[in-house]
């Protein structure tokens, strides 16, 4: 055993040296933010077993976390997904407190904060003066540097990422994010836990975005080009995405439905985080949304008026096909990209989409079916249109091709 791992092996017998699911109730789970995630990821650590703390400073969100879980649990009863003793259970494995002081005898410690790198940073140095050694700090950040977390702490081999989706009792992915400084045997605990959790685990290296938040922005920024330069208006290129690839979402809806606030915020922290590179560049006309204060559904207007009847596609199939393989090249693209840095393996690539946003199929095994050749081809001649390194193909799927290769076998 090397030396960073060897702290962790002097309390081997303790509920975190042993994380099978017989033995989850013993793991003492903290859980920093009473929002809509921290409320999600205390019910499902609850759920499996755990004792659990949610902290928040503020009482009125601890105890609106605390009402959202008895609806929660109670409409659960009432479709018989669960029974009133299991609610019981849940519930009575989760406390409120709000004093952080109350965290010291935590396990694991999982943070779902604001996403401001310096405070999450204080957040991690103060927590390190109070639990064990042996405790595992965790932040729930979809696109901040985990190294850069950890770097505040003294110790910060027992820092990792483990990023939930929205909800997290129904999605069934959590990425996994081990920094630089993180331990090998923090890394296999988290993934032992969070598989116990009766989650599907994807471990991604601590680049921007991770794996979802990274390949998912072609998603959204072809098809606003798409609609930029006049080739479909909004329904149409969503009610492509929908019916020819399957999508449960067109791209227009989600963004919506997401929050323009966020939806741009993330497409522009990869933007910048990736140094500028053009396959990530925001655009203009979702800017002036967010500046406009339309933020989609829940102001009542986005891309779309929620106001006004909404407007009919034009169902025209060959348009639509076009506009569906523009748009899934891009992402195949980005998920080959992401295999050929090394970001993540290609079962957690295709994992990752399928099961972190509902992709109906993985990107690789698309591209596998849609045939390399086709996709280095049309990306080429998107290059060769727009003279433009957004479209460059990944060098993966040059060599695929010439190889005559496949991703998945």
């Amino acid at each position: 055993m090397d030396e960073k791992n060897q702290k962790y092996s002097d309390n081997s017998s303790t509920a975190l040296g042993s994380t099978n699911a017989n033995q989850q109730s013993l793991i003492h789970i903290a859980v920093i933010g009473s929002g809509t995630m921290g409320s999600g990821i205390a019910q499902v650590a609850s759920t499996a077993g755990c004792v659990v703390k949610l902290f928040d400073l503020n009482q009125d969100a601890l105890a609106k976390s605390k009402n959202a879980l008895e609806v929660t649990l109670s409409k659960l009863v009432e479709k018989a997904k669960i029974d009133t003793a299991e609610k019981s259970r849940i519930q009575s494995n989760i406390s409120y407190v709000s004093s952080i002081k109350d965290l010291a005898d935590s396990d694991l410690v999982l943070e779902a904060i604001v996403e401001n790198l310096e405070v999450k940073r204080k957040v991690f140095s103060e927590l390190e003066e109070l639990v064990s050694k042996n405790t595992i700090l965790a932040s729930n950040t979809s696109s901040l540097s985990i190294a850069s977390i950890a770097a505040s702490c003294k110790n910060p081999d027992r820092v990792i990422g483990i990023h939930f989706f929205n909800p997290a009792p129904l999605m069934q992915l959590v990425e996994v994010i081990p920094a630089v400084q993180t331990s090998d045997l923090v890394l296999e605990k988290v993934v032992q836990i969070i598989s116990d959790w009766k989650k599907v685990v994807a471990v991604a290296k601590d680049t921007p975005g991770f794996i979802v938040n990274r390949v998912a922005r072609s998603y959204y920024s072809e098809s606003i080009r798409i609609y930029e330069e006049g080739i479909a208006d909004l329904v149409t290129i969503d009610w492509a995405l929908k019916t020819i690839g399957g999508f449960r979402m067109g791209p227009f809806e989600l963004m919506d439905f997401i929050g323009h606030d966020v939806n741009y915020t993330v497409t522009e922290t990869v933007f910048n985080a990736f140094y500028f590179d053009p396959k990530f560049k925001p655009s203009f006309t979702q800017k002036r949304l967010v500046e406009a204060g339309f933020l989609g559904k829940k102001t009542g207007r986005g891309f779309y008026d929620y106001n006004l009847e909404m407007p009919k596609p034009k169902e025209d199939n060959e348009l639509a096909k076009s506009i569906f393989e523009r748009v899934v090249v891009m992402l195949i693209n980005e998920a080959a990209d992401t295999l050929f840095l090394n970001i993540a393996s290609a079962k957690d690539i295709d994992n990752a989409m399928t099961k972190g946003v509902n992709y109906p199929k993985g990107l690789l095994e698309w591209a596998d079916e849609l045939g390399i050749n086709w996709c280095v081809e049309k990306l080429d001649a998107l290059y060769n249109e727009y003279h433009e390194d957004r479209y460059r193909c990944s060098p993966i799927l040059r060599r695929m091709a010439k190889a005559g290769s496949r991703f998945l076998n």
